[in-house]
């Protein structure tokens, strides 16, 4: 039966991928007192997309058709081992949060490849940008979570998930993890989302030969990463309450992101390695937080 629950809970949680986007959108809008799209747009545009042909250079070989398949994979793989309220995961004891962080690097590194697939000068561009982004905020991703598994003693996510208390090293890991999870989910003052200005993109520059049904599995492979970001901070890295109050968190979270991305510009992206820079020392302070009690 708990297996069961547990099956359900992970199938409603990636069905509501997509609607954590709209909400964030929703909000911004809202913010900015604009009507805006709906906040089921984005499963419009995933309907919409899977619908369509693609369209597919014949200067690609089997990276550009196998790339939005091996993102998905490792995504969905990475987010059934990532706890949702509290302890339940799909996979328990099937990794750790290492582990998450490596299949998430995977999917990044085909789409990458991808980019340079095609043989277009932005999806170049595109690639280079996202694994120079992704080379600095892996050690800060990283940091931040042996912080937080240092209080647990384990690195596995369901022991890290069922902690009782709150550190103050949690407190600035969570801080560090929410700034790297910024730059991982192409959101402001790092990425623009809402920009086809290719000289700006950095993730969406990699997919612009992409459409049709790829281009949906991209988009949704999108939703589920930023799904597990914030399932992260919100069961691990801040790990109290239950169903109701884990649904609290991600709103909060949600919130937080909304406002943020309203209130600052993007950086030039030489400068959005100082904002990295400063999640890193986030983590690092962490870390030594951790290593004198606290």
């Amino acid at each position: 039966m708990n297996t069961l629950i547990t099956i359900l809970q992970i199938l409603v949680a990636a069905a509501l991928a997509p609607l954590l986007s709209g909400i964030i959108k929703k909000m911004k809008n809202f913010l900015r007192m604009r009507r805006g799209a709906p906040v089921l747009q984005p499963y419009y545009n995933l309907v919409k997309l899977s619908g369509k042909d693609e369209v597919i250079s014949e200067n690609t070989s089997w990276i550009f058709k196998a790339a939005p398949f091996v993102l998905l994979v490792s995504v969905f793989m990475a987010f059934l081992l990532v706890p949702l309220n509290g302890s339940r995961v799909a996979l328990p004891y099937m990794g750790d949060m290492i582990l998450v962080i490596f299949l998430l690097a995977i999917g990044r590194f085909f789409l990458a490849l991808a980019g340079l697939d095609a043989g277009s000068a932005f999806g170049g561009m595109g690639s280079s940008r996202e694994m120079f982004i992704s080379s600095l905020v892996e050690p800060v991703m990283l940091l931040s979570l042996f912080a937080v598994a240092s209080n647990s003693g384990s690195t596995n996510p369901v022991i890290m998930a069922g902690q009782t208390s709150i550190r103050i090293s949690s407190v600035i890991a969570a801080l560090s993890f929410f700034m790297a999870a910024i730059a991982e989910t192409s959101r402001i003052p790092v990425d623009n989302q809402e920009t086809h200005l290719e000289l700006t993109m950095i993730h969406e520059a990699m997919v612009l030969e992409y459409s049709g049904k790829s281009l949906a599995m991209i988009e949704y492979a999108a939703h589920l990463k930023q799904m597990i970001f914030f399932t992260i901070l919100a069961s691990i890295i801040i790990p109290f309450g239950g169903a109701g109050i884990f649904v609290l968190k991600i709103l909060a979270i949600a919130a937080i992101v909304s406002v943020l991305e309203i209130s600052v510009a993007k950086m030039r992206l030489f400068r959005a390695v100082d904002f990295v820079m400063f999640a890193l020392a986030l983590s690092i302070m962490a870390m030594v937080v951790r290593a004198v009690g606290l």
